[in-house]
């Protein structure tokens, strides 16, 4: 297993698997609160046998290489993740995403995650362009775009109904030769 460093914090980056899905079922009922609202992440992952069943829903998606999912672990204990959610080679495109539950806020988890997401898919595999998609409400995700230089695409208005409210959906993204000017 390999872990990835975050900083001098000690957050590391690691592979969410399948057999961590008691220690990912734990950590999603601590972010449900914060996550819920968003997106149905939380809602897939309810029990023992559906976290297992989203761990391996991403198990297969990394064996197909069309997505990915790491969880972001501070102090030893699971705060959070980042993903792949849309991995296409082919077009050289892809989305990232997170989640997070409070013992991580404020850090800057989430953005030096998805930075490294960023820079193995712009450096090792290619890609030329990185998504980010979030409900405009959603002003904590919005600003992680922000902070990761992304430029805003545009807004697909009330194209995403949740929990009952359809949800402004925001377009970000950054251009892999972008990327590599702001990384120097």
């Amino acid at each position: 297993m390999f872990a990835v460093s975050l900083g001098d914090d000690g957050a590391e980056l690691r592979p969410l698997e399948v057999w961590r899905a008691e220690e990912f079922l734990a950590h999603i009922d601590r972010a449900r609160e914060l996550v819920d609202p968003w997106i149905p992440f939380a809602t897939f992952a309810t029990d023992l046998e559906s976290a297992r069943a989203l761990l391996q829903r991403y198990a297969d998606k990394q064996a197909a290489d069309t997505g990915r999912l790491y969880g972001i672990w501070l102090d030893g204990t699971l705060v959070g993740g980042v993903l792949f959610r849309i991995f296409d080679t082919e077009s050289g495109n892809c989305e990232v995403g997170c989640w997070l539950e409070s013992a991580g806020e404020g850090r800057g988890l989430v953005t030096r995650a998805v930075c490294k997401l960023i820079d193995w898919a712009v450096e090792e595999r290619g890609m030329h362009r990185v998504e980010w998609v979030a409900s405009s409400a959603n002003t904590r995700s919005v600003a992680v775009a922000k902070r990761l230089g992304m430029t805003r695409d545009g807004v697909l208005r009330e194209s995403y109904p949740y929990r009952g409210t359809r949800h402004d959906s925001e377009i970000w993204s950054v251009l892999a030769p972008e990327w590599r000017a702001q990384r120097g």
